[in-house]
Formats: structure tokens, sequence, C-alpha cells
């Protein structure tokens, strides 16, 4: 295979590989060769057909394999020679294309962007602030009630009594549309919990001042995005019997509400409490930590960056945020999204950022272990209920879904051994500050 560079300016390659028609014709004859020992046809023993018949019979579909092994072997060998690393898959195009014929030179353009040498940074400055939250008393108390809360039982009210928000009220109800019941519009001895907004819009607060007893026409319309196509947006009437009303109850802060939990005693539950709201605020100082790196990192290194990806990554971008700005729209029949220069300017952060901490890494000979994996991989299939065993096969069957999973994975350890050879202090905050550096990272 002969080589011939074409183009060679910033990160972009280009190249013309050459493979002469007599060395590809080598390649076909050794393939049948190998293979004609197996070779079975009409009026022939087996490993006996003649190699012209061979050729007629399979040498198309031979020649194609041997052009792409001959195009990949001569990449392999390009790079290697080269050093190249290229950003995205390089781009072949075969010269002449469909014009092409036996005994004709191969001839393919070689196109992509390498990836530029990244220079090692001087970590050894680095020095970074951890914020640091005491879960306080008072916010393990207001925790514990809020656990209480969830475990209310009920209470009837005094006869009589008009029921508001928070009461439960039991109720028999029929629905119908057009006059007609229609399909689960029905039940008995129901316990509604008001201002749960359970029930569709405005069927609750229709509810609120009845008494047990009383017997109630509900109006409503059902939503024009409901589930069910043939209620979606109709008019409804729900003939209500309320059979009972119920006042909330919350559970005693005792140890048997500790027990609902899981905990042995009251105490053991109020330092689970306690644990949890550390874990969640050493989660949330990780997340001001890890951007105050990152932009440490994005000021202390610059270097060219493969247009490409960026291009590809700012396109990402602006179709994430089209979607953040447009929940209703699921589809992707909206068109192009045109990538503003903020979003150019994001990517480059993005695509920088990403090269230089590939690179730490690898130096630094950090992995993702199956382990690790593993749990990612079920931290993820927890969001699909049901499907486990098809998100399962979904994940093992596509690299690419495999590689978005590990990609973070990979960052948050090089992160973690930046961190560790940094100057890190520890700054005593308040829960209110720390929620205040959150927010600051979302407006960025």
């Amino acid at each position: 295979m002969q080589v011939k560079e074409t183009q060679n300016e910033g990160l972009k390659r280009s190249y013309q590989f050459t493979l002469p028609a007599a060395d590809l014709a080598a390649q076909v004859e050794t393939k049948l060769k190998e293979a004609q020992p197996e070779i079975e046809m009409k009026g022939f023993r087996k490993g006996k057909v003649p190699m012209a018949m061979l050729k007629k019979q399979f040498g198309p579909r031979v020649m194609g394999d041997a052009m792409q092994e001959a195009i990949d072997s001569a990449l392999r060998d390009h790079m290697e020679k080269s050093g190249d690393r290229p950003a995205l898959q390089p781009k072949v195009e075969m010269v002449g294309g469909e014009s092409w014929k036996e005994g004709d030179d191969l001839v393919v353009d070689v196109t992509y962007e390498a990836l530029p040498a990244i220079p090692e940074p001087d970590l050894s400055g680095v020095e970074l602030e951890r914020l640091v939250v005491e879960p306080s008393e008072e916010q393990v108390t207001e925790a514990l009630e809020n656990l209480a809360k969830n475990a209310q039982s009920f209470e009837d009210r005094k006869k009589g009594t008009k029921s508001k928000d928070g009461d439960q009220l039991v109720i028999d109800f029929k629905g119908s549309v057009d006059g007609e019941l229609f399909e689960g519009g029905s039940a008995e001895d129901y316990p509604l919990v008001l201002g749960s907004n359970s029930f569709i819009p405005g069927f609750e607060a229709q509810l609120v001042g009845a008494k047990a007893g009383d017997e109630v026409k509900i109006e409503v319309k059902f939503p024009e995005d409901y589930g069910h196509p043939g209620l979606a947006g109709k008019d409804a009437v729900f003939e209500t019997t309320v059979k009972a009303v119920k006042a909330p109850k919350p559970a005693e802060l005792d140890d048997e509400l500790a027990k609902k939990f899981g905990a042995d005693s009251l105490d053991a539950l109020k330092a689970q409490i306690r644990e949890r709201l550390r874990a969640e605020y050493e989660g949330a100082s990780r997340q001001v930590l890890k951007r105050a790196l990152l932009d440490k990192l994005d000021d202390l290194v610059k270097f060219e960056l493969p247009e490409s990806l960026v291009e590809a990554e700012a396109d990402q971008i602006a179709h994430q945020l089209y979607h953040e700005e447009h929940p209703d729209d699921h589809g992707h029949n909206h068109g192009e999204i045109e990538p503003t220069d903020e979003h150019k300017k994001l990517a480059e952060r993005r695509v920088r950022l990403g090269l230089l901490l590939a690179e730490i890494g690898q130096k630094a000979e950090i992995t993702v272990s199956d382990q690790e994996m593993t749990q990612a991989v079920l931290r993820q299939a927890r969001q699909y209920p049901g499907q486990e065993r098809a998100f399962f096969e979904f994940i093992q069957q596509n690299p690419q879904a495999q590689q978005q999973l590990r990609a973070p994975i990979f960052e948050d350890k090089v992160v973690d051994h930046i961190v560790e050879g940094a100057k890190v202090s520890d700054k005593t905050v308040s829960k209110e500050d720390l929620e205040k550096a959150i927010e600051a990272l979302d407006n960025v």
C-alpha cells in the first residue's frame, strides 16, 4: 500500500492510499486458495473445484472482503507509524466509486482530525476549598417530623364536621362521560387525601367542605394530554358519596416510629437520618469542589481542539437545551437546531476538559472496574421498573451505551485523583450557604 499525504494543517489530516491491482488480485487468490479445500460444487469433488470457477462464483464477494481488509490494515499501520489518534472515526472514500472495476488499482482518500498533543499540567499548585456542613439537631428533627408525617394515620372527625385540605375522605364514586360509565371510573370505599392531587385537576377541590353522608356531583374535564385517548379532553361527571371524613394524626416520635423505618430505636433512627443528611451535604459539596477544580484546569491548560468534536458537542448541547425549554416536544421533528456562540463556547470547555482528564487518567493508569460498571448498570436499571432485563441486554449489546455509563465514572475517579494531590482546605458553612453555592453552579 502506497501512502501520500495530501493535507497536514493544524489537526486536519488527509492521505491517499493506493493498493496496486496486482497486490489486490494476489490477496483474492490467497483467500480463494485457503477456502478451496472446503468448497463443494455440483460436478466436482470437495476441494477439487477449479480456481477459475471459484473466481467466477465467489470472486466479487472475496474481492470486497479483500478491499476492506486492505483498507483497515493500511489505516492501522498508518496510525502506528504516525502516532496519530483520530478524534472521530476517519472518513474513507473510494476514488472512482462505482466506476472502479477489477484490474484497477484501489485508491482511497482518508481524512480525519488528530487528537492534539496535550501538555502536562502542573497540578502541584492547585488549591481548593471544600465546604463542610454538619447536620444540626434542628435539621435532624425536621427530617424526623417529615417521616412521622408520612407515617401518619387518620381518625374520624366529629359527625357533621366539614372536610378541609389534608383530611382523608372515604368515598364511593361513579364516573361518566356523555352519560355513559367508563372503565376504571368507579370505586367504593376509596381513601382520598384532599390536597394530594392524586385525582384529575378540580376533583379534590370540589370535596373541600363536604361532610360525611353528603352526595356530591363533581364536574371536571380530563386534561388534553391524559393517558387514556378515549378520555383526553372530555367532560366528566362523578357521582360521589362521602362516607367518612378523617383528620390526619401524625405518628408519635418514638421507638415504634423508628421500627416502621427499620431502626431499633428512635436514637438509632436519628443517627441514620444524621448520616443520610451528612452524605447529602457531602455530595453537594463535592459538586462545588469539582466545578472549582474544572474551572482551575480550564484556565491552567490551553491547546488546539478538534473542530469535529467541538461541533458535535455544540450540537448536542443545543439539542438538549431545546428539549429542556420545550418539555412537551418529545420527538425529533423540530428541524435542525443551530448552536449559538454560547453553545460553542461551552462545547470548547467540555471538549478541552474531557481530553485533559482523559490524558491525566491514562497517565495515572486509572480504569473503571467491572464491579463499578455493574453497579452503574444496576443504578440505571432501577429507572426502568419491570424492564430491567431488557435494559441489561441493551447495555450488553450496545458499546456506545456502555461508554456513556463508563465515562462519568472515569471522570469522577480522575477528579478524585487530582483532589488527592491538591491542597484542599475545609470550610465549615451553613446548609443555606451550601445551597447558594449549588444554585450558583446552575447559573454559570
